[in-house]
């Protein structure tokens, strides 16, 4: 009889494994997709990689989501009958908190191989706006950090604050970063004349060095953020920083060919940066692109 149980006990196991296996496996919150198997996963991007994204679904699970030269990334359709269709993006849309559609096939590691990613252009807006709003906050507070770390002993009352705050900051780093495993390898800026955002010639030149250097490298990805000077309307220093940032991407993809899945969040932080000592040449400063080649932390 307990033979009879144990083997009955075994058959339901095995059972249990063949139907998880032919749904995608589940390990630790993360869901692995069977070879060959199609599949559509909806929730928001938690993770932005070299290749990939992450995609936490509803029920809190990871699904990790292959970006190929094949991958077509647009708007969710609008307009009505045969009028309705959505407009293309790039890759450099695909930010974190970003809620997503994504249909694909499982390859060999598991991945959702993406044939087709859909979001809302509304919803891009809104992540790109807090984004810009949010992420000077955080590293303010990850410098804070630092200096705590710094301080080596501390009151026994201060130590359980520092704990809750690194526990806060963690979670911001979690949900806004997402580049925690990669380090700057190289970096450049290039500056603007006022209320322009045209590339010079000298500006070119910069940003071709920094593209044979990552051309060079393997997991690597780029990272680009617009500035403006604290002179006129805030929403439209915004705006004005977005296209700087636009304008060298175009220039890294078109004249060098990086894919631009290897660019990570190109965006625009109007003047929230702005230095607080207002002279022509701060202001110059501030008229920038900051463009850096980030790669792994394993690699470096």
């Amino acid at each position: 009889m307990i033979m009879n149980m144990t083997r009955n006990s075994i058959r339901k196991s095995i059972r249990g494994a063949l139907l998880t296996i032919a749904c995608g496996l589940i390990v630790t919150g993360s869901v692995v997709i069977s070879p060959g198997v199609k599949k559509e996963v909806n929730g928001r991007i938690n993770k932005r990689d070299v290749d990939t994204i992450t995609i936490r679904d509803a029920s809190d699970m990871e699904v990790t989501v292959l970006l190929t030269n094949d991958t077509t990334i647009k708007s969710n359709k609008k307009g009505l009958g045969v009028f309705r269709r959505g407009k293309n993006f790039e890759a450099t849309s695909l930010m974190r908190g970003l809620m997503v559609t994504v249909e694909g096939t499982g390859n060999t590691d598991g991945q959702l191989a993406a044939n087709e990613i859909r979001f809302n252009e509304a919803d891009l807006k809104e992540v790109m706006t807090v984004h810009s709003r949010v992420q000077p906050v955080e590293e303010e507070t990850k410098r804070l950090s630092g200096k705590l770390d710094e301080t080596g002993k501390v009151a026994a009352g201060a130590k359980e604050s520092a704990d809750a705050a690194h526990g806060r900051i963690d979670s911001v780093n979690d949900r806004i970063t997402g580049l925690d495993d990669f380090v700057v390898s190289h970096s450049t800026s290039v500056y603007f004349p006022l209320n322009k955002y045209t590339l010079s010639a000298n500006d070119k030149k910069m940003l071709d060095e920094l593209a044979t250097k990552a051309l060079a490298m393997k997991g690597y990805v780029i990272e680009v953020a617009g500035f403006a000077d604290s002179s006129g309307d805030a929403d439209k220093n915004l705006e004005l920083s977005q296209r700087r940032a636009d304008a060298v991407v175009q220039y890294l993809a078109v004249n060098h060919s990086i894919p631009p899945r290897r660019i990570v969040t190109p965006i625009g932080y109007g003047d929230l940066r702005s230095q607080p000592t207002k002279t022509p040449e701060t202001q110059r400063m501030d008229r920038r692109v900051d463009t850096k080649i980030l790669v792994n932390r394993g690699q470096a």
